[in-house]
């Protein structure tokens, strides 16, 4: 027999409601009142009054490019911060403060706390891409198909790098990559959402009112067979055989000891934003389709589809750095968190429990550090590979005080390496096998919420098979 739970009356129902309101405002309010006293020394953008800062918590929210680049003109390689709704960051830039952020260790500014190679799988990775567009485009002859540039893209991206996660059939299981996708979708929403409340409260808004935990129970639903699999193979046969699979799954199984080979151990997530920005460029600008070809072709020609061919496309690879300059995933990067007073070089003292953050956007388009910083240069960094001896420091992966896509430090993003290779791999194969265009010629703008930068969710780009 089921049992029936009773709704409950719509009174309580509202009062229950009305109560979690006033806890949320009760603990809104204490956290507002709670911030430190030293922070005061730190010059503002907009209000410090607790009513004020609210409402500047609001602007930031809903127009953070404006007040970030409103602190970086004002104040200029100095300290300021800006109020969420709930507590006070504070922005940094500038060479100075980008030194003292990377020499400081994880237990003065922690990044941990702040946001609590082989040639066959260039292949795998190559075939990938060429599987996934011919599926979605399907073209014939010599038709244009429009097609949704950013859903294309992050089906492309979630499939290629599925393909190096979990390997075949998995990457291309349509539950699984829609699964993936709304993943890394949703819990950039989410995050935004549980920002909106008191960190008292953010646990459980996480854990009740966020599909995070449903997610993960349904990813580890494709991926139990396979690790199951997998393990009873390693028990059987070892973990050096011919025949093993090449991809990260397998690898990590195979070093994995003990309860490390549980199930819920292992989990994956894949990031788009870079190559559809890019493609809106190389759509919007025609004229450099033919460069793009030309160094691709001659240099498959002679090196095949291979780590090095992929290393020596320069421009391929500027135009993937130009892209990010322009339009980088957010205004803000190196997040860090105080675990006790920090004090600057230049004597500014941030207090702990501080959020601390750098405003990378801004670096990105300022005309002291690059000419004509608002135009689109694609090949601004291959042209100047090998000037001053400093061809390394132009690459796409490369961190540098001017270029802070992937931050800097010990904490620059390790993964860069993996995602420029197969980012580079799409854009080689897009210019050699397809023609592009927009459908009315205008680059598409960019959205924005909060700090992220995200491509244009709507805009749809023109394909049609290569025209010789």
């Amino acid at each position: 027999m089921q049992i029936q739970v009773p709704t409950p009356p719509e009174r309580v129902a509202g009062l229950s409601y009305s109560l979690v309101g006033i806890v949320a405002a009760t603990a809104f309010i204490i956290a507002k009142l709670s911030r430190y006293s030293k922070l005061d020394a730190i010059p503002t953008v907009g209000s410090s009054t607790w009513l004020g800062s609210w409402w500047a918590g609001i602007r930031f929210l809903t127009n953070a490019a404006d007040v970030i680049q409103e602190g970086y003109e004002k104040h200029r390689a100095a300290p300021f911060k800006v109020a969420n709704l709930n507590s006070w960051m504070v922005i940094v830039s500038g060479r100075q403060f980008l030194d003292d952020i990377c020499k400081s260790h994880d237990g003065e500014l922690s990044a941990m706390e702040a946001t609590n190679d082989g040639y066959q799988q260039i292949l795998n990775a190559q075939d990938e891409v060429v599987t996934t567009f011919e599926e979605i485009l399907d073209l014939k002859d010599n038709e244009w198909k429009s097609v949704p540039a950013l859903d294309t893209v992050r089906e492309v991206v979630c499939r290629t790098a599925n393909r190096v996660f979990v390997g075949l059939p998995l990457c291309r299981n349509p539950d699984w990559v829609n699964l993936n996708i709304l993943f890394t979708v949703n819990l950039f929403k989410e995050g935004i959402f549980i920002g909106l409340f008191p960190r008292m409260l953010a646990p459980f808004v996480a854990r009740c009112l966020t599909g995070v935990a449903r997610s993960v129970r349904c990813g580890m639903m494709h991926l139990h067979p396979i690790i199951e699999e997998r393990q009873k193979y390693i028990e059987k046969y070892g973990n050096r055989v011919a025949d093993q699979p090449e991809n990260l799954l397998s690898w990590l199984m195979e070093e994995a000891e003990g309860s490390e080979r549980n199930v819920k151990a292992l989990t994956l997530r894949t990031s788009s934003n870079v190559f559809a920005q890019a493609l809106y460029n190389l759509a919007a600008n025609p004229q450099f389709v033919q460069p793009l070809r030309e160094e691709v072709e001659s240099i498959v020609e002679t090196s095949g589809w291979s780590k090095d061919a992929l290393a020596k496309m320069r421009k391929i690879d500027s135009f993937l750095k130009e892209s990010q300059r322009m339009e980088g995933n957010a205004f803000l990067t190196m997040f860090r968190r105080a675990m006790k007073d920090f004090t600057f070089s230049d004597g500014t003292v941030i207090p702990k429990g501080t959020f601390l953050a750098f405003a990378s956007q801004s670096t990105h388009l300022d005309s002291e550090l690059y000419e004509d910083t608002d135009m689109f240069d694609p090949f601004r960094f291959s042209d100047t590979r090998d000037e001053d001896g400093k061809g390394l420091k132009r690459q796409f992966v490369s961190i540098d005080p001017e270029y802070l896509a992937f931050g800097h430090g010990k904490h620059a993003c390790p993964g860069r390496f993996f995602a420029a290779t197969y980012l580079k791999t799409m854009l080689a194969h897009v210019v050699v096998s397809y023609d592009i265009k927009l459908e009315d010629g205008t680059r598409p703008q960019s959205s924005r919420a909060g700090i992220a930068i995200m491509p244009n969710a709507r805009a749809k780009v023109m394909f049609r098979k290569r025209t010789y």
